[in-house]
């Protein structure tokens, strides 16, 4: 069974306020529950797999809700963990990302364009195939992702991420976001 991790609003978290962090905090328990409910089924119930097909199946929809739902609450996890700090990256992180994107800047440059073109997440992610980092935009919790990849920051583009905060104004959300990156989990996840 999957359990929630007991995230907390703090005043070092000022890329959305109090209210806009509860709402998303429900949406994350609902990612929890729903992959429990289909690891209960493709566990213990009958999820027909005789009658598994490519087109349509019970099976099949089964399958495809647990990589959503499970990436929903790894995503939303990591989005978590990673808001709350301020300041630069270190030395170490800063190296790695002029050394994949020529600068500091240029990174920045595309990873905010990576989140205005995003429907669903901005991950900056270590292709480890081509032993580089890249700027991945998802559009959907399961459609995007690349095998073989670890996210080392995540930024939740849906809008239930925002909204309530920033209307439309989805710019905005993107630049708070920026300034309230936790650096020291970034950093922790891209030693490997």
């Amino acid at each position: 069974m999957i359990e929630m991790i007991p995230f907390h609003y703090t005043k070092d978290i000022t890329v959305i306020n109090k209210e806009q962090f509860d709402a998303h905090i429900r949406l994350y328990k609902g990612y929890v529950d729903n992959i429990n409910k289909v690891d209960e089924q493709l566990q213990w119930g009958d999820v027909q797999r005789e009658q598994a097909n490519t087109t349509f199946s019970y099976y099949r929809e089964c399958k495809r809700g647990e990589t959503y739902a499970l990436n929903g609450v790894i995503l939303h996890e990591l989005y978590f963990d990673n808001i709350g700090g301020m300041g630069m990256p270190d030395e170490f992180t800063k190296d790695q990302l002029v050394r994949d994107f020529g600068s500091l800047q240029k990174w920045q440059e595309d990873f905010i364009a990576t989140a205005k073109a995003s429907r669903g997440w901005a991950v900056l992610s270590f292709d480890q195939r081509s032993g580089r980092y890249r700027n991945i935009s998802l559009d959907s919790h399961d459609l995007g992702n690349i095998a073989y990849s670890a996210p080392a920051l995540v930024l939740d583009m849906y809008e239930h991420a925002y909204f309530l905060q920033y209307a439309d104004n989805k710019s905005e959300y993107i630049d708070h976001f920026m300034k309230n990156i936790n650096w020291d989990v970034v950093k922790e996840r891209m030693v490997f």
